[in-house]
């Protein structure tokens, strides 16, 4: 997947789309991530050690890889990635836009 946990993130599509997060968790197996902020959702709690107190959560759910893309601050918007090989060996992902290497 070209999104890492860390990367800044814009949302193209969806109920959330135009919205920037920060990527909380990947789950390459499924294709999804969890940015911050993004597709919220409630779940109905019960009390239980963990939370002394029941009621409803709201918490950010999974979305598709695929709906955001990596925000560069060079370009400022959300650009596509690739990657490439550099001479001593390491792999960076750059911005397919303005060329510019990602950490």
């Amino acid at each position: 997947m070209k999104v890492l946990k860390g990367d800044t993130v814009v949302v193209i599509s969806g109920n959330d789309q135009g919205k920037m997060g920060k990527v909380l968790k990947v789950e390459p197996g499924s294709r999804r991530i969890i940015v911050e902020g993004i597709h919220f959702i409630k779940r109905h709690t019960r009390p239980s050690q963990k939370s002394q107190k029941g009621g409803i959560v709201e918490k950010e759910a999974p979305i598709k890889a695929s709906n955001v893309l990596v925000y560069c601050p060079k370009c400022d918007r959300g650009v596509r990635v690739g990657r490439k090989a550099l001479k001593d060996g390491r792999r960076v992902r750059f911005c397919r836009r303005c060329g510019e290497m990602f950490t």
